[in-house]
């Protein structure tokens, strides 16, 4: 068996860029292909079910990210409440290049994508929201309390992905960012 030419995560990373720009509906497989530095043949080879399979993966691995670089951080106990959610902040802005990047979960929720991939989006938003409910209650807030601030930090994150983009300007993601920090001091 051949060496793989492209590894998995740099696969998924460029594949994830087209799906997170264009959308489900919106990327061609020749862009997919281009952005994985694959041919369109070793690409079908990769994913022989096609775009669907490949948006699949790029879900797995965005699902796997977050539980490992954000949900594992909020929960963990023997780390100090302001020392993980500085971690937790530092991997949110790895994940969305500082505010300068679309969020995969947003692009793949529009139309057909929702219907396709909403499983897997829903799996990712309950990441987030039961990370930060659960860090919200070691910070001493009530399970209720705990629950709406964890909402507001995935409405805040998402909603100024969106306006940064539509702004051209990462000023409300910054905003978002350290609302994040003022909700849990």
């Amino acid at each position: 068996m051949r060496p793989q030419k492209v590894e998995d995560k740099e696969l998924l990373i460029g594949l994830m860029s087209v799906l997170s720009s264009k959308g489900y509906e919106g990327s061609s497989l020749n862009e997919l292909a281009e952005s994985s530095g694959l041919q369109k043949a070793s690409l079908y080879h990769r994913f022989p079910a096609g775009k669907k399979e490949i948006a699949s993966a790029v879900l797995n691995y965005v699902n796997e990210w977050i539980h490992k670089n954000i949900y594992l951080l909020l929960v963990n106990q023997a780390i100090s409440p302001p020392k993980r959610l500085d971690e937790v902040i530092k991997n949110i802005n790895i994940l969305y290049n500082n505010g300068d990047s679309i969020c995969i979960l947003r692009s793949l929720s529009m139309n057909a994508g929702i219907e396709i991939f909403g499983d897997q989006i829903k799996e990712s938003m309950e990441l987030w929201i039961n990370g930060f409910a659960t860090f919200g209650m070691h910070c001493g807030y009530s399970e209720t309390v705990a629950l709406d601030k964890a909402y507001q930090v995935l409405v805040n994150i998402q909603g100024s992905l969106i306006v940064s983009k539509g702004l051209n300007s990462t000023k409300s993601y910054k905003a978002a960012i350290k609302a994040i920090q003022n909700i849990y001091q």
